[in-house]
């Protein structure tokens, strides 16, 4: 998917956030954003959003000497998420269908998103939930997803934020679960989960876990390691989760399950859907050079 110039607020808004969660000086905040104002006037719109926003939060790390600035909301998300998954779990054992159950507090837990909104709550998370348990799927997606998962001998599981991390977790221990690869981000970029976080919630006493060699809030195929692609080609089934990942692998040449819940009105329309959707669709665009 290519960047469009509604993206460009949300650039800016995004790395004055991030700078302000690495330092309280003003004089950084503003030569961030400066230095950040000259790589957008410079980007290729062409490319995704994603490949934008890995270069702004190196910058952001550069100027600010700080390796994670999202350090202490990917804690706070983590250990709340963990506190709930006691509960998350008996939902799921006492639903009528537990692998849609958790499926829909997967996009639930979606709702974690920092790079959005830097305003995300406990009390956001909490209606994520009842919202994503009664949403209206589309049942179709679901249950190919369904049928694909029962039948695979490779699954893999492309994490995206912290704190969702646990909710994924939920999702994974209803798949097969001998079969999975979990897949987290090579280094910390805004609250993107990575092996780090993946050892916290206990996911990589599950699964394998790797972490796909980049810094980028998605999976951007060229920036990955050769493990992650060579995982990508293997895996009879892909689930991609969150926006990032539909950002940057809704075009490639072989079909993803996208996972997810809409908080941006460009996804929404190039989805064809409304803000606030929740949504499993697979995505199998062939595309040239892929």
């Amino acid at each position: 998917m290519k960047t469009f110039a509604d993206c460009i607020p949300c650039f800016l808004t995004q790395a004055l956030t991030a700078a302000r969660m690495a330092s309280d000086d003003p004089s950084m905040h503003s030569h961030v954003l400066r230095m950040v104002a000259g790589a957008i006037a410079e980007m290729d719109l062409e490319k995704t959003p994603p490949q934008m926003a890995q270069e702004i939060h190196r910058i952001i790390r550069s100027v600010s000497g700080v390796p994670d600035p999202y350090a202490e909301v990917k804690e706070q998300f983590n250990t709340l998420a963990l506190d709930l998954y006691p509960d998350l779990k008996e939902i799921v054992a006492k639903s009528s269908d537990a692998f849609e159950t958790a499926v829909r507090l997967a996009m639930a837990g979606n709702i974690i998103d920092f790079g959005v909104s830097s305003r995300v709550t406990g009390d956001m998370l909490s209606a994520s939930i009842r919202e994503s348990l009664t949403y209206d799927l589309d049942h179709g997606s679901l249950d190919a997803l369904r049928d694909e998962v029962t039948s695979a001998e490779t699954i893999l599981y492309l994490c995206d934020n912290a704190g969702e991390i646990v909710f994924d977790r939920i999702l994974i221990e209803e798949l097969p679960r001998d079969r999975v690869t979990a897949v987290v981000r090579g280094a910390p970029v805004i609250n993107d989960a990575t092996m780090e976080d993946a050892v916290q919630v206990g996911l990589t006493q599950i699964v394998r876990v790797i972490d796909n060699g980049s810094d980028a809030p998605g999976t951007i195929l060229e920036d990955c390691s050769e493990e992650l692609r060579n995982a990508l080609n293997a895996a009879d089934v892909v689930i991609a989760k969150g926006q990032g990942n539909y950002e940057t692998l809704s075009s490639v040449s072989r079909s993803v399950y996208h996972i997810l819940r809409v908080k941006c009105p460009v996804i929404a329309r190039d989805m064809g859907c409304n803000v606030g959707s929740c949504v499993v669709t697979r995505c199998a665009t062939h595309v040239d050079g892929q």
